[in-house]
């Protein structure tokens, strides 16, 4: 199964052409679904799928690509396979085959393999702060691994700021799999 390639928005007037675009899909209603590839992420993306139905609601599946001074973060194992020279190529490639794996795990949710795809680059939260005041979705729904007590205040969570500083409602998901860890 193959879904579209990630649109990179590199200025803010990208997220916006993008953004016109998808509300011209599901009565103008977009659910957001910030994503880095973890088994919390797919989690999160099925559960927004099935949301989106019920609305229903176009589907964006975003990407921060992040800043080279965080380099190589999630595609480390990437680069040194296929030694691409730009990240947000090892990103984009990971980045579809994330969305594609997770629409093929669930063939009943139909609206994941008509997901739009949307990477940015920079710091995640600032980034995807900026994607909602862009999409005005009517809501993000993401992943998080659901850190508490001193690991929460000394690593910090990117879910508990989004949850804070957005102005939309947000929907934090743990996948099944290590909710019992």
């Amino acid at each position: 199964m193959s879904t579209a390639p990630a649109f990179l928005a590199k200025t803010t007037a990208d997220i916006a052409e993008f953004a016109k675009s998808a509300r011209s899909k599901a009565a103008g209603r977009i659910i957001l679904v910030p994503v880095d590839f973890s088994e919390h992420s797919a989690a999160a993306l099925v559960h927004a799928a099935k949301l989106a139905e019920m609305l229903p609601a176009a589907l964006i599946v975003l990407h921060v690509v992040h800043d080279p001074g965080e380099m190589p973060g999630y595609y480390s194992k990437l680069i040194k396979k296929k030694r691409f020279e730009r990240i947000q190529d090892v990103a984009a490639e990971a980045f579809s085959e994330f969305v594609s794996e997770v629409a093929e795990s669930s063939p009943d949710q139909p609206l994941l393999k008509d997901a739009g795809q949307l990477m940015v680059i920079g710091l995640p939260v600032t980034r995807i702060l900026e994607v909602v005041r862009e999409l005005d979705p009517v809501m993000v729904v993401m992943g998080s691994q659901g850190r508490t007590g001193l690991e929460h205040l000394v690593i910090g969570s990117k879910a508990a700021q989004i949850i804070q500083l957005c102005p939309v409602p947000v929907t934090i998901v743990k996948s099944r799999e290590s909710s019992g860890d």
